[in-house]
């Protein structure tokens, strides 16, 4: 593992472009695509009940609860595969995690808006792993409340692992933008530790 320090204020942010060789990445991404139950959840935007523009699915220990714009989530067993990576990425980081997020691109009109990972089942300033597969896509960070600051971008390639730490989430938003170009399919695992139940998150 060879994680690189992307220096941001107010927030902690380390990348390792090649975390997965190609042939790693390539077989997870294979199975991720054939094996998960993929599901098209409706959420309620300022009172519509909209489609979310991916596919999720959500994985961890039976407690992992997870719950936000009126969706109530119960996590499916861990998988194989994704064991397999949560003992990896554990080791690696330093850090337990009992849940996963998984997002499935198909497109590049698939997207993810502006969004904090500040529920209050993660705790104050959790560690999020996130393990990107598949097509390439940008990612972009912008302060809350800095608004002289210009936004953070990256580009998350097949195979790479993004972590976000310490007041990340407390000062900075991201999203995946949609793109009219051409784009492979996408698979993003956000690893994380839901540490306790009952709350209500935003979307």
């Amino acid at each position: 593992m060879n994680l690189e320090s992307i220096v941001i204020p107010d927030g902690e942010i380390l990348y390792d472009l090649y975390y997965l060789s190609e042939t790693e990445a390539d077989k997870y991404l294979r199975i991720l695509q054939n094996d998960m139950q993929w599901e098209q959840h409706q959420i309620m935007i300022f009172g519509r009940q909209l489609p979310v523009p991916r596919l999720s699915a959500w994985h961890g220990d039976p407690d992992a609860r997870y719950t936000y714009s009126g969706l109530a989530l119960e996590p499916h067993p861990w998988t194989a595969p994704l064991r397999q990576l949560k003992t990896r990425l554990e080791k690696n980081v330093q850090t337990h995690f009992n849940s996963v997020l998984l997002n499935r691109y198909r497109d590049g009109q698939d997207s993810m808006g502006w969004h904090s990972d500040d529920e209050g089942e993660l705790g104050e300033q959790p560690t999020i792993a996130s393990l990107s597969l598949g097509g390439t896509r940008r990612f972009l960070l912008k302060h809350k409340y800095r608004k002289e600051l210009a936004p953070v971008e990256l580009a998350l390639d097949h195979g790479s692992l993004l972590i976000m730490r310490g007041q990340t989430q407390m000062y900075w938003k991201h999203q995946i933008p949609k793109t009219k170009r051409p784009v492979d399919a996408r698979i993003n695992l956000t690893f994380r530790r839901i540490v306790k139940q009952g709350a209500s998150p935003c979307p």
